[in-house]
């Protein structure tokens, strides 16, 4: 199971920090208002439906995938997005401002091994965000392209000064998402660490008593079986 991977997916930094700084748009609260302290904010690009206040990125019917009004300002961003040619579930800005801190979580099933990918391209960071995925402090530097295993426990603090922006993309893997990362810096989770992930995991979606979760923690726990 692949922990984080450095992706190259080239990024023309300057435009698309011109385009993100002078965004005039209302930045929303983050959903999981349990999960951080301080200001954490979101402004979508391309979501379920198109609309430009939607701030869960997830599709719960059957919405067609559509650009925000905002995405209209960032030129730069459509043509980031362009080249990527696997299925966009969602592109949203995330702002953490100085002094925000996202606590430890996880969002469970976005993982490559699962089929979606969430890729960070940090638009405007600092040296003093620190951001772990499990117990490993992770940098990202302006105009890089990471994965995270959304799945495993991960968190951030902005300690510096200015604000963190990144532009988040969820995406489906794919043929094409599987080069990209056949050719990139990757980390991955020892096995015995996978394991007890994977314990943890279903202790989780048991704990929250519907069927859902109790159908995905019985596929994990077969997955176990077989290894």
């Amino acid at each position: 199971m692949i922990r984080y991977a450095q992706l190259t997916i080239p990024v023309h930094l300057s435009a698309v920090q011109a385009e993100v700084i002078a965004l005039s748009e209302p930045w929303n609260p983050h959903f999981n208002t349990k999960h951080y302290e301080g200001e954490w904010t979101v402004l979508p690009l391309r979501v379920p439906g198109g609309d430009g206040n939607r701030i869960i990125p997830d599709n719960i019917g059957d919405e067609a995938v559509l650009d925000t009004p905002q995405m209209a300002a960032c030129p730069s961003i459509a043509q980031l997005i362009s080249t990527m040619h696997c299925p966009i579930l969602s592109v949203r800005l995330l702002k953490l401002t100085s002094g925000a801190i996202i606590k430890p979580h996880r969002d469970h099933e976005l993982s490559f091994e699962n089929g979606e990918a969430r890729l960070h391209f940090p638009v405007v960071t600092n040296d003093a965000v620190e951001f772990y995925i499990e117990d490993e402090l992770l940098r990202m530097r302006e105009g890089e392209c990471w994965y995270i295993n959304a799945n495993l426990k991960h968190s951030v603090a902005n300690k510096g000064n200015s604000d963190r922006i990144h532009l988040v993309v969820d995406c489906k893997v794919n043929g094409w998402l599987q080069d990209v990362f056949s050719n990139a810096n990757k980390n991955y989770v020892p096995q015995s660490a996978q394991r007890e992930q994977t314990l943890q995991v279903i202790q989780s979606l048991r704990m929250l008593g519907t069927e859902t979760g109790e159908r995905l923690a019985k596929e994990l726990e077969d997955g176990l079986l077989t290894q």
